[in-house]
């Protein structure tokens, strides 16, 4: 089921302000707690849905890339690396605990500088695009420095100036009986500046969403679940700060002919019942585009595998191959004509056990077992 439009779940206007976006927010989640309404699951999923509206829309930056790319905005990578926001704010809640009550921040760089968010990307590839490796080009909604500011979040002409709470340490402490307490500065959060004239492209974040074309090298061999890391093309820093990496998990789509087990493929072939009694041969598609004949001697039987060296999938980083295995099943006949039915009893009245010695030894065995008990 889709989700519905974030401003919709809130009930309020798209260009509504912050203050009226908690007052929906509040007046929500109230109507929609759990602990009003015990045992509501729809007034539970109501709840969920309300906080994960307003997780987006009270962060600037987030309601920014929401505006302009929907729920896409968070998909494929994300902002917060695929975590979501839930995660994003949990971690950020016991961050801000620990700050609060023992002084263990630390996160936030001098000056301000934040790195950015490591990004994840989901990439689906086929059998072949595994096989021959080639250059993918993907796009990536994500925060990019902004070119106007330059990244310092100030307005062109002006720059950031010294927090006059914390003196530009970032830190404030409060005593408390015996015990001198270190905090976050609560006017500069902890950059240890302050922006007087914001920018007016990225409103003093220093950064801006955008959507970027990226290129991805896909080595030959690849493995289903790979991770590809392209170190710095992550969201931007805040404030000019280091970017993040952007994560490339990659998955192999199924194949309509191969099944993949390491370097090797695996192929399963249905033969007619005379070819698999008088032999014969057949010709195999490969991975690469070719073909490869296979020949039958007679009397083949189900689950007979054929070796076709060097025809799976490349190792990485090496010369080697992998190989294909066919397995090979025989294929009962059907709709025969009454020619055809007159010539299988005559051959059912001429064989013997010679002719199919694995089910004359198995009902050998059941008369054996039969005997056996009545004895």
């Amino acid at each position: 089921m889709s989700k519905r439009d974030f401003y919709e779940v809130l009930g309020v206007a798209r260009d509504a302000d912050d203050k009226s976006l908690k007052s929906a927010y509040r007046k929500m989640a109230m109507q929609y707690h759990p602990d009003r309404n015990p045992g509501d699951e729809e007034a539970e999923a109501r709840f969920k849905e309300v906080n994960e509206a307003y997780d987006t829309l009270k962060d600037g930056q987030k309601r920014a890339a929401y505006d302009r790319f929907g729920h896409a905005a968070f998909e494929n990578g994300g902002f917060g690396g695929g975590g979501g926001a839930g995660a994003h704010d949990f971690s950020s809640t016991m961050s801000d605990i620990f700050e609060e009550f023992f002084g263990m921040g630390g996160g936030r760089r001098s000056g301000g500088r934040e790195r950015g968010a490591d990004l994840r990307y989901n990439l689906d590839i086929s059998l072949e695009d595994a096989y021959t490796g080639k250059t993918v080009e993907i796009e990536v909604p994500t925060s990019v420095t902004c070119d106007t500011c330059t990244g310092s979040g100030a307005k062109p002409g002006t720059s950031p100036t010294t927090c006059r709470t914390c003196g530009g340490s970032g830190r404030v402490r409060a005593a408390q009986g015996f015990f001198t307490l270190e905090r976050t500065c609560p006017t500069c959060q902890g950059r240890g500046q302050v922006i007087t004239d914001p920018c007016e492209d990225c409103g003093g974040a220093g950064r801006k969403t955008q959507e970027r074309t990226l290129s991805v090298n896909i080595p030959a061999g690849i493995e289903d679940g790979t991770r590809i890391r392209l170190a710095g093309e992550g969201e931007a820093g805040v404030r000019g700060g280091p970017a993040g990496d952007l994560y490339i998990f990659l998955s192999i789509k199924p194949h309509d002919l191969f099944q993949r087990d390491g370097a090797d493929l695996y192929c399963r072939v249905p033969i007619s019942m005379t070819t698999a009694t008088l032999g014969g041969q057949f010709d195999v598609p490969t991975v690469e585009g070719a073909t490869s004949r296979v020949k039958v001697p007679d009397g083949t039987q189900t689950g007979k595998q054929f070796r076709l060296r060097g025809k799976g999938m490349p190792v990485m980083r090496s010369s080697q191959h992998g190989d294909m295995y066919i397995q090979v099943t025989v294929e009962t006949p059907r709709n025969l004509t009454r020619r055809q039915r007159e010539l299988m009893a005559e051959f059912e009245k001429e064989s013997s056990g010679e002719n199919h010695p694995e089910s004359a030894g198995f009902f050998s065995k059941v008369k054996d077992f039969i005997d056996n008990l009545g004895a």
